[in-house]
């Protein structure tokens, strides 16, 4: 169904919400996407951290060391 709708189907639609919302309010969303985007990559960021973290905090002593015990 969304297969066509090439180019000028989509600068249709933008000319039709800038024309709904306004500018000032397309911008302010626009903002908000940027700061949830951001938040999101450093959530991401962070947790593989904290994984990394867990990975070396484990015993990783060689398997020669873990015989002579």
């Amino acid at each position: 169904m969304l297969n066509n709708i090439g180019l000028p189907g989509l600068l249709l639609i933008a000319v039709v919400v800038l024309v709904l919302f306004g500018r000032g309010k397309i911008s302010s969303l626009m903002g908000e996407v940027g700061k949830g985007i951001t938040a999101f990559k450093k959530g991401v960021k962070e947790e593989t951290k904290e994984i990394e973290e867990a990975a070396n905090a484990r015993d990783v002593t060689p398997a020669d060391e873990k015989d002579k015990a």
